[in-house]
Protein backbone atom coordinates (compact mmCIF):
# COMPACT_ATOMS: atom_id res chain seq x y z
CA UNK A 1 0.00 0.00 0.00
CA UNK A 2 1.81 3.09 -1.28
CA UNK A 3 -0.22 5.72 0.60
CA UNK A 4 0.94 4.66 4.07
CA UNK A 5 4.00 2.83 5.39
CA UNK A 6 4.15 -0.37 7.41
CA UNK A 7 5.16 1.64 10.47
CA UNK A 8 2.09 3.86 10.07
CA UNK A 9 -0.13 0.78 9.80
CA UNK A 10 1.36 -0.69 12.97
CA UNK A 11 0.94 2.60 14.85
CA UNK A 12 -2.63 2.90 13.56
CA UNK A 13 -3.44 -0.57 14.87
CA UNK A 14 -2.10 0.40 18.30
CA UNK A 15 -4.24 3.56 18.30
CA UNK A 16 -7.35 1.63 17.27
CA UNK A 17 -6.60 -1.08 19.84
CA UNK A 18 -6.40 1.48 22.65
CA UNK A 19 -9.59 3.21 21.50
CA UNK A 20 -11.51 -0.06 21.13
CA UNK A 21 -10.44 -1.17 24.60
CA UNK A 22 -11.55 2.15 26.07
CA UNK A 23 -14.93 2.00 24.34
CA UNK A 24 -15.44 -1.60 25.45
CA UNK A 25 -15.02 -0.47 29.04
CA UNK A 26 -16.71 2.95 29.06
CA UNK A 27 -19.27 2.72 26.23
CA UNK A 28 -17.51 5.28 24.04
CA UNK A 29 -13.98 6.45 23.34
CA UNK A 30 -12.63 4.88 20.16
CA UNK A 31 -13.16 8.14 18.30
CA UNK A 32 -12.08 10.48 21.10
CA UNK A 33 -8.82 8.60 21.66
CA UNK A 34 -8.01 7.03 18.27
CA UNK A 35 -9.12 9.69 15.77
CA UNK A 36 -6.69 12.42 16.90
CA UNK A 37 -3.83 9.91 17.03
CA UNK A 38 -4.70 8.49 13.61
CA UNK A 39 -4.84 11.98 12.14
CA UNK A 40 -1.30 12.61 13.37
CA UNK A 41 -0.12 9.24 12.00
CA UNK A 42 -1.80 9.91 8.63
CA UNK A 43 -4.98 11.88 7.82
CA UNK A 44 -5.91 9.04 5.46
CA UNK A 45 -7.01 6.94 8.44
CA UNK A 46 -9.89 9.33 9.23
CA UNK A 47 -12.80 9.53 8.96
CA UNK A 48 -13.67 6.57 6.68
CA UNK A 49 -11.40 3.73 7.91
CA UNK A 50 -11.97 4.59 11.58
CA UNK A 51 -15.74 4.84 11.08
CA UNK A 52 -15.71 1.36 9.54
CA UNK A 53 -13.71 0.07 12.52
CA UNK A 54 -16.06 1.79 14.95
CA UNK A 55 -19.03 0.15 13.21
CA UNK A 56 -17.48 -3.27 13.68
CA UNK A 57 -16.77 -2.52 17.32
CA UNK A 58 -20.35 -1.43 18.03
CA UNK A 59 -21.64 -4.74 16.66
CA UNK A 60 -19.35 -6.60 19.07
CA UNK A 61 -20.40 -4.38 21.97
CA UNK A 62 -24.11 -4.59 21.24
CA UNK A 63 -23.89 -8.37 21.21
CA UNK A 64 -22.10 -8.33 24.57
CA UNK A 65 -24.48 -5.85 26.26
CA UNK A 66 -27.77 -6.62 24.47
CA UNK A 67 -29.67 -7.53 27.65
CA UNK A 68 -29.34 -3.98 29.00
CA UNK A 69 -30.62 -2.31 25.81
CA UNK A 70 -33.62 0.06 26.10
CA UNK A 71 -34.73 0.78 22.54
CA UNK A 72 -37.26 3.47 23.43
CA UNK A 73 -34.56 5.81 24.71
CA UNK A 74 -32.33 5.29 21.67
CA UNK A 75 -34.89 6.04 18.95
CA UNK A 76 -34.95 9.80 19.60
CA UNK A 77 -31.17 10.06 19.27
CA UNK A 78 -31.34 8.04 16.04
CA UNK A 79 -33.90 10.49 14.66
CA UNK A 80 -31.55 13.38 15.35
CA UNK A 81 -28.76 11.41 13.74
CA UNK A 82 -30.48 11.56 10.35
CA UNK A 83 -30.31 15.36 10.34
CA UNK A 84 -26.71 15.31 11.56
CA UNK A 85 -25.60 12.96 8.78
CA UNK A 86 -27.28 15.00 6.04
CA UNK A 87 -25.65 18.20 7.31
CA UNK A 88 -22.27 16.47 7.53
CA UNK A 89 -22.54 15.20 3.94
CA UNK A 90 -23.33 18.71 2.72
CA UNK A 91 -20.35 20.06 4.68
CA UNK A 92 -17.95 17.49 3.19
CA UNK A 93 -19.19 18.23 -0.31
CA UNK A 94 -18.23 21.90 -0.10
CA UNK A 95 -14.98 21.90 1.90
CA UNK A 96 -11.50 21.41 0.44
CA UNK A 97 -8.71 19.25 1.89
CA UNK A 98 -7.35 22.31 3.67
CA UNK A 99 -10.81 23.10 4.93
CA UNK A 100 -11.15 19.54 6.21
CA UNK A 101 -8.08 19.98 8.43
CA UNK A 102 -9.54 23.17 9.84
CA UNK A 103 -12.98 21.76 10.57
CA UNK A 104 -11.43 18.55 11.95
CA UNK A 105 -9.41 20.59 14.44
CA UNK A 106 -12.36 22.78 15.40
CA UNK A 107 -14.70 19.83 15.97
CA UNK A 108 -12.11 17.87 17.97
CA UNK A 109 -11.62 20.87 20.26
CA UNK A 110 -15.40 21.28 20.47
CA UNK A 111 -15.67 17.67 21.61
CA UNK A 112 -13.04 18.24 24.29
CA UNK A 113 -14.88 21.37 25.44
CA UNK A 114 -18.14 19.45 25.71
CA UNK A 115 -16.43 16.79 27.81
CA UNK A 116 -14.95 19.40 30.13
CA UNK A 117 -17.93 21.74 30.24
CA UNK A 118 -19.66 20.19 33.22
CA UNK A 119 -23.02 20.08 31.45
CA UNK A 120 -25.51 17.53 32.82
CA UNK A 121 -28.51 17.49 30.45
CA UNK A 122 -31.36 15.14 31.33
CA UNK A 123 -31.92 11.95 29.39
CA UNK A 124 -35.14 12.96 27.59
CA UNK A 125 -36.52 13.07 24.05
CA UNK A 126 -35.49 16.65 23.21
CA UNK A 127 -31.94 16.30 24.48
CA UNK A 128 -31.60 12.91 22.82
CA UNK A 129 -32.53 14.37 19.42
CA UNK A 130 -30.09 17.25 19.83
CA UNK A 131 -27.30 15.00 21.07
CA UNK A 132 -27.96 12.51 18.27
CA UNK A 133 -27.71 15.22 15.61
CA UNK A 134 -24.52 16.72 17.05
CA UNK A 135 -22.94 13.32 17.61
CA UNK A 136 -23.62 12.09 14.08
CA UNK A 137 -22.46 15.36 12.51
CA UNK A 138 -19.18 15.29 14.43
CA UNK A 139 -18.79 11.54 14.01
CA UNK A 140 -19.21 11.69 10.24
CA UNK A 141 -16.57 14.37 9.73
CA UNK A 142 -14.05 13.43 12.44
CA UNK A 143 -15.09 9.93 13.64
CA UNK A 144 -15.39 11.53 17.10
CA UNK A 145 -19.09 11.39 17.89
CA UNK A 146 -18.96 10.29 21.51
CA UNK A 147 -18.94 13.53 23.56
CA UNK A 148 -22.44 14.88 22.69
CA UNK A 149 -24.29 11.59 23.22
CA UNK A 150 -22.16 10.74 26.27
CA UNK A 151 -23.38 13.90 28.01
CA UNK A 152 -26.94 12.61 28.30
CA UNK A 153 -25.81 9.20 29.56
CA UNK A 154 -23.20 10.38 32.07
CA UNK A 155 -25.40 9.62 35.10
CA UNK A 156 -26.61 6.21 33.92
CA UNK A 157 -25.23 2.81 34.91
CA UNK A 158 -22.48 1.05 32.95
CA UNK A 159 -24.42 -1.77 31.21
CA UNK A 160 -27.19 0.60 30.05
CA UNK A 161 -24.63 3.12 28.80
CA UNK A 162 -22.68 0.51 26.86
CA UNK A 163 -25.82 -1.06 25.35
CA UNK A 164 -27.72 2.10 24.40
CA UNK A 165 -24.71 3.99 23.14
CA UNK A 166 -23.63 0.97 21.10
CA UNK A 167 -27.08 0.76 19.51
CA UNK A 168 -26.99 4.47 18.69
CA UNK A 169 -23.44 4.35 17.34
CA UNK A 170 -24.29 1.39 15.14
CA UNK A 171 -27.18 3.19 13.45
CA UNK A 172 -25.27 6.49 13.39
CA UNK A 173 -22.35 4.73 11.73
CA UNK A 174 -24.62 3.57 8.92
CA UNK A 175 -25.77 7.17 8.42
CA UNK A 176 -22.17 8.40 8.56
CA UNK A 177 -20.90 5.81 6.09
CA UNK A 178 -23.68 6.72 3.66
CA UNK A 179 -22.78 10.41 4.01
CA UNK A 180 -19.07 9.69 3.52
CA UNK A 181 -19.77 7.60 0.42
CA UNK A 182 -22.05 10.25 -1.06
CA UNK A 183 -19.44 12.97 -0.50
CA UNK A 184 -16.52 10.96 -1.90
CA UNK A 185 -14.77 10.23 1.40
CA UNK A 186 -15.36 6.46 1.34
CA UNK A 187 -13.87 4.38 -1.46
CA UNK A 188 -11.48 1.51 -2.15
CA UNK A 189 -8.55 3.22 -0.40
CA UNK A 190 -10.56 3.62 2.80
CA UNK A 191 -11.71 0.00 2.62
CA UNK A 192 -8.09 -1.13 2.23
CA UNK A 193 -7.00 0.93 5.24
CA UNK A 194 -9.87 -0.55 7.24
CA UNK A 195 -8.75 -4.05 6.25
CA UNK A 196 -5.25 -3.51 7.63
CA UNK A 197 -6.38 -1.87 10.88
CA UNK A 198 -9.40 -3.90 12.02
CA UNK A 199 -7.17 -6.42 13.87
CA UNK A 200 -6.62 -3.64 16.39
CA UNK A 201 -10.37 -3.49 17.05
CA UNK A 202 -10.58 -7.22 17.66
CA UNK A 203 -7.69 -7.26 20.12
CA UNK A 204 -8.90 -4.09 21.86
CA UNK A 205 -12.42 -5.45 22.29
CA UNK A 206 -11.10 -8.75 23.66
CA UNK A 207 -8.86 -6.87 26.08
CA UNK A 208 -11.78 -4.70 27.26
CA UNK A 209 -13.58 -7.84 28.39
CA UNK A 210 -10.69 -8.52 30.76
CA UNK A 211 -10.55 -4.93 32.04
CA UNK A 212 -14.20 -3.84 32.09
CA UNK A 213 -14.41 -3.95 35.90
CA UNK A 214 -10.80 -2.96 36.57
CA UNK A 215 -9.94 -0.07 34.25
CA UNK A 216 -10.19 3.35 36.01
CA UNK A 217 -11.87 5.32 33.21
CA UNK A 218 -12.21 8.46 35.32
CA UNK A 219 -8.47 8.43 35.92
CA UNK A 220 -7.70 8.05 32.21
CA UNK A 221 -10.15 10.74 31.10
CA UNK A 222 -7.77 13.73 31.52
CA UNK A 223 -5.07 11.94 29.52
CA UNK A 224 -7.51 11.09 26.72
CA UNK A 225 -8.83 14.64 26.54
CA UNK A 226 -5.28 16.04 26.58
CA UNK A 227 -4.32 13.84 23.62
CA UNK A 228 -7.43 14.93 21.74
CA UNK A 229 -6.78 18.61 22.51
CA UNK A 230 -3.16 18.44 21.31
CA UNK A 231 -4.11 16.66 18.09
CA UNK A 232 -7.04 18.98 17.47
CA UNK A 233 -4.80 22.01 17.93
CA UNK A 234 -2.21 20.51 15.59
CA UNK A 235 -4.84 19.92 12.90
CA UNK A 236 -6.14 23.46 13.32
CA UNK A 237 -2.64 24.92 12.97
CA UNK A 238 -1.92 22.79 9.90
CA UNK A 239 -5.13 23.96 8.31
CA UNK A 240 -4.39 27.62 9.06
CA UNK A 241 -0.80 27.40 7.76
CA UNK A 242 -1.90 25.78 4.50
CA UNK A 243 -4.43 28.53 3.72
Amino acid sequence: MTDVSLLQILLANLAVLAGACLQGVAGYGIGTLAAPLLFLISPLFVPGPLTLNASLLTIFMLARNRRALQVREVRFAVGGGVAGAVLAALTLLVISTKGFELIFGVLILAGVSLSLGGLKPALNARNSVMAGAASTYMGTITAVGGPPIALIYQNEKGPLVRANMSAFFLVASVFSLAALFASGYLGTRELALFAVTFPGVGVGFWLSGKLVNRMPFDGLRPVILAIAAIAGTAALIRGLISL
